[in-house]
């Protein structure tokens, strides 16, 4: 019995010269939210690739549930739920059909399959619709549905590779609710991707990946006490003059993000009135807020986490090599 039911050792991940994953080690214990952040292209995805048995790593080892993810592929899959960050439903199949389809691929026992079925829908609140056409339900919808997929064969691991990507707040919400509820009501360890510091709030500790390095890992409160101090983010009509200014009149270090001027003061609802007062350069805008992950992630690698997807470069290597492997 392991004291961990995922496990990572200096694992490496090689498409050509780009490292997508570059020795990253880390372990999860059962029954824990573990958030996995960055933005696209940082290396989210691959891993969760590797740790699915969907890649095989360059280097490193990694275990799923006692099992290597490498020798022991289909005692990980097994133990394993996945939703992909893309769609991956027969549209064209009832959600009762998508599932009957999954039991069987995973040999869920005939005794208990439709009733596990009947539970993952009820859990999901899609019993009703489990005989419309997938094709006919919303987006939020069918990330439930997907949600129930995974759950379906008892897996002790449920990977959610953004699971709420491309999805309105409210239903982002909505799809949170009923992510905690399966872990409060199963038992099941979740180990999540995201690029949205709003919903790795929930994760018990989250690591921080950038260009395919780790560079953090901790509880969501312990990761924002690296930033300490108050928020001040500014934008002037001239921000190479601001931040001299802020540097020689403050003493304080001045990160710049786009057409913002950020910097951490203390007590910063003390601070504003006499910096917007005396101030010497013209400010367009500015605000004040307590330290978020978003913060954190600016402090850790200089710039903030984007939403914006692989830059191009990256994804031409990717599919180059794919091409070259390919048999």
């Amino acid at each position: 019995m392991t004291d961990y039911i995922i496990k990572v050792e200096k694992l490496v991940k090689r498409f050509g010269k780009l490292a997508a994953v570059d020795d990253i080690s880390f372990s999860v214990v059962p029954g824990e939210i573990f958030g996995f952040l960055g933005p696209n292209g940082a290396g989210k995805t691959t891993t969760i690739n590797i740790l699915c048995t969907l890649l095989k790593p360059t280097s490193g080892r990694a275990s799923v549930n006692g099992f290597d993810v490498v020798r022991q592929q289909s005692q990980v899959r097994q133990s394993i739920g996945l939703v992909f960050q893309d769609p991956s439903l027969d549209v064209r199949l009832s959600g009762l059909q998508n599932l009957r389809f999954h039991a069987s691929v995973y040999h869920v026992p005939a005794p208990i399959r439709e009733q596990r079925i009947e539970q993952v829908l009820m859990m999901m609140e899609l019993w009703d619709r489990r005989n419309n056409e997938v094709r006919t339900y919303s987006g939020g919808m069918k990330r439930r549905l997907e949600l129930a997929r995974g759950l379906l064969h008892y897996p002790k691991v449920l990977f959610l590779d953004e699971p709420t990507l491309g999805l309105d707040p409210q239903t982002r919400s909505h799809i949170w609710e009923y992510i905690l509820d399966l872990r409060q009501r199963e038992g099941t360890t979740i180990f999540l991707t995201t690029h949205y510091m709003d919903e790795a709030e929930n994760a018990d500790r989250i690591a921080i990946i950038d260009y395919g390095k780790l560079i953090a890992i901790d509880t969501p409160e312990r990761l924002k006490n690296i930033v300490s101090k108050d928020i001040i983010s500014v934008k002037t009509d001239d921000n190479d003059r601001a931040a001299e200014e802020i540097g020689l009149r403050y003493r304080i270090e001045v990160i710049r993000d786009g057409d913002e001027l950020t910097f951490e003061v203390a007590n910063g609802e003390e601070f504003l009135p006499t910096f917007v007062r005396e101030f010497g350069t013209k400010i367009l805008s500015i605000n004040l807020h307590q330290p978020s992950l978003d913060d954190v992630f600016l402090k850790l690698t200089g710039r903030e986490i984007r939403q914006e997807a692989a830059s191009s470069e990256i994804k031409t290597i990717v599919r180059q090599y794919d091409r070259r492997t390919r048999h």
